[in-house]
């Protein structure tokens, strides 16, 4: 069922406008005794989740028992990291999920579905996991909050994922992320319904469709003055406000360029992006955009390790981003990869298949570290000088000798493709 839904291309939702929203759909939701959160972690610190989460605790006061941050395989937050994106939300109601041990494997999705969804590309079977917590906590009320945005291992993100991979576990996440690479993430990004969706929706309608999950997803874009707004809210037991959220964040979010880009400087903000892991959303969310032989410059002042998991970490100063035909030899020749699948699909998610160069220019990595994952490294502090991202803005610039350069201040609030790159 659909309880509210608000959006468009010019919408920009106030904070009253996003209380009156939430209030509208929880007053017809009726009185809950406990309550349980899942929002995103630091990572989606601009979904406004933060705010959202805020305003359901003002909502629901003593009846909002837990939050669990959907972290997926991402480290846990920081105490200051919570003060900044839930300020005013108690941080003695936050919960650590861990994705080895702190989850319950609630079905499986068989592999005959996997491999016809998948066109082939892949036939084991998924195991639906998902957080001790959701499982057994005997919440009367499950909020999953968060935004959609193009993904590039699902397509768009949110809705079910947010259980299933944010609050999955090691096998859940790992094969996910492996069907996505598998099939290929162009065939992807930006589509609402993927080979990825369509297991977790077989997990939802045969697992959990039996707890009270209600999502609450926003969609949000730049204004005219370049700042952050929210154009969309839609809160649904189901799939409906998932749906609607994916068509406008395709408007609001999706690029399409008519010509492809030969220079891409994109800027990761140190609070936000401390590896490569999360940093290489800068190669996902343009490799559509990119021209052959083209540049992608990557400055990188927060970056200080590959991995946010020290497992991942070291899986990827192994074997780095080769390319699909080395990940999957590699894959096929070594066991630590086939336990973690979801490393061997980042390896893929972050090679440009030799397609055009990537350039890195890490805060804290050597130039030996960056060269031996195979990127180029480039100098931060004289590439920062060049191309300042306090005076360059988003699209398109022109350098004072001349040079054009396509600038994204922050690749996770969008995708950009070219038109004869992307096909429907």
């Amino acid at each position: 069922m659909l309880y509210y839904e608000r959006g468009s291309v010019t919408d920009q939702l106030s904070l009253d406008d996003l209380r009156k929203g939430l209030s509208h759909a929880l007053d017809r939701l009726g009185p809950r005794k406990r309550v349980l959160i899942i929002p995103p972690d630091f990572t989606r610190f601009h979904s406004h989740a933060g705010v959202l989460t805020k305003l359901i605790y003002d909502y629901y006061g003593a009846h909002l028992t837990d939050v669990l941050p959907a972290l997926g395989t991402h480290t846990p937050m920081t105490p200051a990291q919570i003060a900044e994106m839930f300020a005013g939300v108690p941080e003695k109601l936050f919960r650590v999920h861990n994705w080895r041990t702190g989850i319950t494997t609630v079905g499986e999705v068989p592999g005959e579905f996997v491999k016809k969804v998948s066109g082939g590309a892949v036939d084991f079977p998924w195991p639906a996991q998902l957080a001790n917590l959701i499982w057994t906590g005997k919440h009367d009320l499950i909020l999953s909050v968060g935004q959609v945005v193009p993904h590039e291992v699902i397509g768009m993100a949110n809705y079910n994922k947010n259980i299933f991979v944010g609050t999955g576990g090691q096998e859940g996440i790992n094969k996910s992320h492996f069907v996505g690479a598998a099939y290929g993430m162009e065939r992807m990004m930006g589509r609402s319904d993927t080979p990825v969706r369509r297991i977790l929706n077989y997990a939802s309608e045969h697992f959990t469709k039996h707890l009270p999950i209600v999502y609450v997803h926003t969609v949000v874009g730049r204004g005219a003055d370049g700042k952050l707004v929210v154009r969309g809210l839609y809160l649904s037991d189901d799939i409906s406000g998932f749906d609607k959220a994916a068509a406008l964040s395709l408007q609001v979010n999706f690029e399409m360029l008519d010509a492809p880009l030969k220079k891409v400087v994109v800027y990761l903000d140190p609070s936000e992006f401390k590896s490569t892991w999360l940093g290489n959303k800068s190669i996902y969310r343009t490799r559509m955009a990119m021209a052959d032989g083209g540049e992608l410059i990557v400055l990188a002042p927060g970056l200080k390790e590959f991995g946010e998991d020290k497992e991942i970490d070291r899986l990827i100063r192994k074997y780095g981003y080769r390319g699909t035909p080395a990940t999957l030899a590699a894959v096929k020749a070594n066991a630590e990869l086939q336990n973690n699948l979801s490393a061997a699909a980042h390896f893929i998610h972050g090679s440009s298949e030799g397609r055009f160069n990537i350039t890195y220019c890490p805060g804290q990595l050597t130039r030996q570290e960056i060269e031996s994952v195979n990127f180029q490294y480039a100098d931060l502090k004289q590439m920062t000088h060049r191309y300042d991202p306090a005076k360059l803005k988003d699209g398109w610039n022109t350098m004072p000798d001349g040079e054009k350069i396509f600038y994204i201040s922050n690749p996770a609030l969008g995708l950009w493709a070219y038109r004869g790159r992307f096909k429907d």
